[in-house]
């Protein structure tokens, strides 16, 4: 019997089984690591942002540049269908805050479990600690792979090796030298969702120190607005992280390339209030505070950490009485608290990304199959194609969409229905 193989067992390759075993095909899993999975383990710090309950629209939206490919693998199955087939495996989920979708047990571990207990279960040939090679095709189609230096024959094969972000999850690039080798183009990869690294001592010396309901603006070296976000960020020991700053890297690190120059990050300390109210605000802490130096009087306005740098950047005499900060000086502050400057001078590494921005071309790719154009039989799922999205669960949805639907393909190809 002809048998769907799979090279990848994380998110996108477990739905490529699923998908094409629904469909009564025979499955092969083949991963190169001891276990499947690794990488689903560590996302969401742990507890697994396994979608996000928005409409389908909103979540294409999500996706800069190449989200429209996604319209028929996420309608075909979509974070509904998702959800539905969790809870019916035993793992119920719940919805927080910006419609991110969770187990209820907030445990990775659990959806790990439960996964691979319905794929022992329904008979799919897991094989660990085998890395595939290379891809073999003849007039173009797809003949089988290469694995220890062994020919192994296949008519349907999904490749979901994942990107290039977290390689120690297994995450090589390998798929993008499979599909090189057999014609495919490969967009540029770049580290998409990553922390960004800045110039200013400052932040570096405040690592460990999280904000939250601040509004960070980029704007490029002629001052124009790249993107904005509202949240919570955090400052590292080499610049800033956190989930608003991971999205506006989405955005940052292309102008970083294509420029070779700064991009600078206001950060909007009280984006709640307009500046007469914040000057108000100020006004009122100073009065309150009239007989006490400007150092000791900003505890109301700042975390603790953050005074000793603001005063440095206001210019304001630390040891001056509050009675004696002018309006010149009030108005230099409350700037200050909305626009607060850092200079970004790079982004980590793309091994530190969440995800990999690139990948295959996707206009070699039918959407509504995930098959190469170039190569019938050979199927691409996740990561490895070139779609990358905003943190909220939205990647998930891609690898879980995008191999359910190459798995459904696969297994037609080969005369399941």
């Amino acid at each position: 019997m002809e048998k769907v193989v799979i090279v990848g067992g994380g998110a996108a390759g477990i739905f490529a089984a699923i998908g094409a075993k629904q469909l009564g095909a025979p499955v092969t899993i083949i991963e190169k690591n001891n276990k499947l999975g690794i990488k689903l383990l560590i996302t969401g710090k742990g507890r697994c942002n396994l979608t996000n309950i928005g409409e389908i629209d909103d979540l294409i939206a999500s996706f800069p540049g190449n989200g429209p490919f996604l319209y028929s693998a996420f309608y075909t199955f979509s974070n509904r269908d998702l959800i539905t087939f969790f809870e019916s495996i035993g793992v119920p989920v719940k919805v927080e805050r910006g419609g991110r979708v969770f187990p209820q047990s907030d445990r990775a571990k659990d959806v790990m479990q439960a996964l691979i207990a319905y794929l022992t279960n329904r008979g799919v040939q897991i094989v660990l600690n085998t890395a595939v090679e290379g891809i073999k095709a003849e007039n173009n189609r797809v003949t089988g792979y290469v694995a220890g230096g062994k020919f192994y024959p296949a008519q349907a094969l999904i490749i979901a090796t994942g990107g290039l972000s977290y390689p120690r999850t297994g995450s090589t690039g390998d798929g993008y030298r499979f599909a090189q080798s057999l014609g495919h183009q490969i967009t540029p990869l770049e580290p998409s969702l990553v922390p960004l690294e800045v110039k200013e001592q400052w932040a570096k010396e405040l690592a460990g120190l999280s904000l939250k309901n601040v509004k960070v603006t980029a704007r490029d070296a002629n001052n124009r607005t790249i993107a904005e976000e509202f949240g919570e960020m955090l400052f590292t020991h080499f610049g800033v992280s956190g989930p608003i700053i991971l999205t506006l890297s989405r955005f940052v690190v292309p102008v970083l390339r294509n420029t070779g120059e700064w991009v600078k990050l206001e950060l909007n300390l009280k984006p709640a209030l307009d500046r007469e109210k914040l000057d108000a605000r100020i006004q009122r802490d100073l009065n309150k505070y009239s007989r006490k130096q400007f150092k000791n009087a900003l505890g109301d306005l700042l975390p603790k950490a953050l005074i000793e740098p603001v005063i440095g950047l206001s210019g304001i005499v630390p040891e001056k009485f509050c009675h004696q900060i002018t309006k010149e000086e009030r108005r230099t502050l409350g700037e200050l608290l909305q626009q607060l400057p850092l200079t970004v001078t790079g982004a980590r590494p793309i091994t530190e990304a969440i995800v990999t921005s690139g990948g295959i071309s996707v206009k070699e790719i039918n959407p509504a199959s995930m098959e190469s154009k170039l190569i019938k039989g050979l199927y691409f799922a996740g990561e490895v194609l070139d779609i990358d999205a905003y943190t909220g669960g939205y990647n998930l949805q891609a690898a879980f969409s995008t191999g359910y639907v190459a798995g459904q393909a696969a297994a037609k190809h080969l005369g399941y229905c």
